[in-house]
């Protein structure tokens, strides 16, 4: 799947908004049922038009994981004559009040980015959303309930293939110690990094991983100092698991001709010299979720997990010279799959 491609399509009929004022009223019509639809898909509401309401904790600029969500729905309703209402930067304490203000804007569809605005599902069944379908980019897993769609990943999985990868470089390059640099320490990161560094020790036993949260996915100037701190440490691979501040952390790699990784989508082509894309962007998952939702098949209280080595996405992709490792990551890739790697055994065993 060139993700890449698809990603830089034109973008017309889109409505970015930077807040969203509490105009109009809820639809009457029923909410969808567990199990099912609400049988009118994809203008749900039926006013004659379909609007998709996005809500994204992160910066939906940020070239990466956040944007790859947005563009997604942006080239979808390109090409169906949809409409797109985005709201970015959410702080999760307040996704709940942006989901009603969006249930007033008659929207069709409600879709999150990302599991830290799980609790804007809440607002499914009050009466302001009635009529409105819900789709959240689930991650690790939101608890199911009967109002909403999710997709699901095994985390622990995909950043393993990646280790995987970084550790066959590491090999190469006669190394033994990368570098993960992420956000906030909170769940789903510590998962992150523990799937890479037992992916990292599944090519080099030896192998050990700095880790650096700096509480922001975003603040520049933090990735910037923890990746100039783990450069002077000597690691030979960077893994920024970040969003807007991937790319400072992937300059300054480049220049110490340090290899890096991207969170989340397909940068091979583009000029800011990753070594390997990690391709599990919410963009990827939430294409299918508009096909099946144009096609009036998405279906509320039901959850689709992705696997690597068995869908199209998640995947690893090396780039550039790098290619000629790409067998070797396919066949680790396809044997996580066959069951042959135990990741949770795997993942706790090593350690920090």
């Amino acid at each position: 799947m060139n993700t890449s491609a698809k990603w830089s399509r034109a973008i017309l009929a889109t409505t970015v908004v930077s807040s969203l004022l509490a105009t109009g009223c809820g639809s009457t019509l029923p909410a969808s049922a567990g199990g099912g639809t609400a049988g009118r898909q994809p203008d749900v509401n039926g006013d004659g038009k379909v609007v998709v309401g996005v809500m994204s904790p992160g910066d939906t600029k940020d070239k990466g994981y956040y944007q790859s969500f947005v563009d997604e729905a942006k080239t979808f309703a390109e090409a169906h004559d949809w409409t797109v209402v985005i709201l970015d930067k959410i702080n999760p304490s307040d996704s709940i009040t942006q989901a009603k203000n969006l249930c007033r804007q008659s929207v069709d569809l409600i879709a999150i980015g990302a599991s830290e605005l799980k609790d804007a599902l809440s607002a499914a069944p009050e009466p302001v959303c009635k009529g409105v379908d819900w789709y959240i980019n689930g991650g690790v897993g939101v608890e199911q309930t009967e109002h909403f769609a999710q997709s699901q990943q095994v985390i622990k999985e995909i950043l393993f293939s990646g280790g995987v990868a970084a550790g066959l470089l590491l090999k190469e390059s006669g190394s033994t110690k990368a570098g993960y640099i992420s956000g906030p320490e909170v769940d789903f990161s510590k998962q992150a990094a523990a799937g890479f560094r037992a992916g990292l020790r599944a090519v080099v036993p030896e192998a050990t991983l700095v880790e650096t949260y700096t509480g922001d996915f975003n603040d520049s100037g933090k990735a910037r100092e923890a990746a100039q701190a783990q450069l002077s440490l000597g690691v030979k691979v960077i893994y920024p698991y970040l969003g807007g501040a991937t790319d400072v952390v992937a300059s300054l790699a480049r220049d110490k001709q340090v290899y890096t990784l991207t969170p989340g989508t397909d940068r091979c082509a583009d000029d800011a010299g990753f070594d390997i894309s990690m391709v599990f962007s919410p963009g990827a998952y939430f294409a299918a979720a508009l096909g099946e939702f144009q096609k009036g098949t998405l279906t509320m209280g039901k959850a689709r997990m992705w696997r690597i080595g068995v869908d199209d996405v998640p995947t690893v992709v090396m780039c550039g010279e790098h290619t000629r490792l790409q067998p070797q990551v396919d066949q680790f890739m396809a044997d996580i799959a066959a069951g042959k790697f135990d990741i949770e055994a795997l993942a706790g065993a090593s350690g920090r």
